[in-house]
């Protein structure tokens, strides 16, 4: 009898781990993938999928999800999250693996109203049309209350062995997790920055001055204190780790600004309209290197260091 084979979409969350586990003890084959960007990393999966013994491929999908970022079809939640447009995605990706690799279907962890924007009815059944995934995308933890898939039909798998888990409480998960004795699993605190009100007010505000920003500058919006001059940013670092990395991501053009004697934060500036910086900028950027510094704040014998890159 031929081995079913199925390639999951792999969070590293409970309800990605509790559908491993509903395929596997149907004998499914199962090939994890996970993803990484600018904005969210592999490392839960990584646990997750040691924990469980589980093959996993992490995919680095920064640059396409980057483009998403900036112009979503299906636009934004509550920050600057582009939830269904990056699950279509991931889900593209996760389909050329199965054709690759001859696989036979697609699963997920997706519970039915776990998550208002990308996890109700109309939103499934869209980013499985938009996928190109349609009859071949499985939710085990929902399949009961969704349409018939393909290997449902076809009797890969049993459905009767699949549930109907919906809504944000997650007690049926953690009962779940008791019966399979799964000793580990994260929080389900978001573990994307997209979600993170803060940073999405930063990223709305780039998005707005300079559209045209890279993967560099999304990194400096994760440092650092942000001031805006029309298109000029200046990014005073908080600490010496963070002085460190604000060091390394300076390119072309930049200006770093530190303390000659005093000890203090290393400050960047960006001119994304790319001509001279104003004089009234650069004196700008010392005030604050200076009143960042517990040591210079009150001192009047403080000298500047600038270098341009």
């Amino acid at each position: 009898m031929k081995k079913i084979k199925a390639v999951l979409l792999f969070s590293g969350g409970l309800d990605s781990i509790l559908a491993a586990k509903i395929l596997r003890k149907q004998k499914i084959k199962i090939l994890a993938i996970t993803f990484k960007s600018y904005f969210f990393n592999e490392k839960i999966a990584k646990k997750a999928a040691k924990e469980i013994k589980l093959p996993l491929k992490v995919i680095d999908f920064s640059k396409e999800h980057l483009k998403i970022v900036k112009k979503p079809k299906y636009g934004y939640g509550k920050t600057v999250n582009p939830c269904i447009d990056c699950h279509i995605l991931m889900l593209k990706f996760a389909k050329k693996i199965m054709e690759e690799k001859k696989y036979d279907f697609v699963a997920t962890g997706e519970v039915l109203g776990e998550r208002p924007m990308s996890q109700n009815p109309k939103a499934l059944k869209l980013v499985e049309k938009e996928s190109t995934l349609s009859g071949f995308l499985l939710r085990p933890l929902s399949a009961k209350l969704l349409k018939k898939t393909v290997p449902e039909i076809k009797k890969w798998i049993n459905r009767e062995k699949l549930l109907n888990i919906s809504g944000r409480s997650r007690k049926k998960q953690i009962a779940l997790a008791q019966k399979f004795r799964i000793k580990w699993y994260p929080t389900p605190a978001g573990g994307c920055l997209l979600t993170d009100l803060e940073f999405g007010k930063k990223l709305k505000e780039l998005l707005k001055i300079y559209p045209k920003f890279n993967g560099n500058d999304i990194e400096l919006l994760k440092l650092g204190r942000h001031f805006w001059k029309d298109k000029i940013k200046i990014i005073v670092g908080r600490d010496e780790k963070e002085d460190k990395k604000v060091k390394k991501l300076a390119k072309k053009f930049d200006i770093l600004i530190e303390m000659k004697k005093y000890p203090g934060p290393l400050t960047l500036i960006r001119n994304y309209k790319k001509t001279k910086i104003p004089k009234k900028i650069l004196e700008k950027a010392k005030e604050l290197t200076k009143y960042y510094s517990t040591k210079a704040r009150d001192k009047i014998d403080v000298k500047f260091k600038e270098t341009k890159k």
